[in-house]
């Protein structure tokens, strides 16, 4: 017998789909409440009547806030197809990763299928394909169908670079660039290149094109040690 509401003696509807029981040992009735019946009383008992449903019914195709579920879970699954793309680290610089370096511009669950975008850092970069290929990977071993979007428009810029990304830089003795919106000296390899390891200004260029095309090779005249400068762009 499923539990009922309406007043005694007249039509009746479900409270609830037999089957899922809010409470257990069964269906019980519920009380009809009077119109005169003080209103604190019938506010309680109107919350001990319609609580137990929503943990019961949510989710389901009978009733409840589905959508907010499938939005959840849909949710969920996106951050985790970008977790997975965003672990892929630079095949060129190790120590960072696509997301550092802000060329993993979006993940995106269409259909079905992870769709990570990817901008390279310049055209003519020779490791866009290794992190594509890698992304993709990724996203493949996390168990989702991938595709990979290129993005060339708005060009890539080291603006995009975080801070958590520049001081992994630093800290693997690479000097991280100058950020171009602060100053646009810094497009033309003007700017003030502190060394990575002992923090001195005084360092000098040796070479416009370092261990890649995206740096340049220096020098700290304080303590010696050449570096690399990832150069602004």
């Amino acid at each position: 017998m499923s539990a009922t509401r309406g007043r005694p003696g007249g039509d009746s509807t479900p409270l609830w789909p037999a089957g899922h029981l809010p409470h257990k040992g069964g269906d019980q009735p519920v009380a009809w409440l009077s119109p005169i019946t003080n209103i604190e009383e019938r506010a309680v008992r109107e919350r001990l009547l319609i609580s137990p449903l929503v943990g019961e019914m949510a989710g389901r195709p009978e009733g409840g806030d589905v959508g907010q579920d499938v939005t959840t879970q849909d949710d969920r699954r996106r951050r985790r197809a970008f977790a997975a793309a965003s672990s892929v680290p630079d095949p060129e610089i190790p120590c960072v990763t696509v997301a550092d370096l802000g060329i993993l511009r979006s993940v995106e669950i269409v259909d079905g299928v992870a769709v990570a975008r990817v901008t390279p850092t310049y055209s003519g970069c020779p490791a866009v394909l290794a992190i594509e290929l890698a992304v993709e990977a990724s996203l493949l071993d996390a168990g989702f169908d991938a595709r990979i979007e290129r993005v060339m428009s708005p060009a890539w810029t080291t603006d995009w670079i975080t801070a958590e990304g520049r001081e992994k830089l630093r800290e693997y003795g690479i000097a991280p660039p100058s950020k171009a919106s602060s100053s646009i000296r810094s497009l033309f390899g003007q700017a003030q290149v502190d060394c990575p390891r002992c923090g001195s200004a005084e360092t000098e260029r040796l070479s416009e094109f370092g261990s890649t095309a995206c740096k340049a090779l220096y020098r700290c005249t304080a303590c010696r040690e050449p570096f690399d400068y990832f150069k602004c762009i």
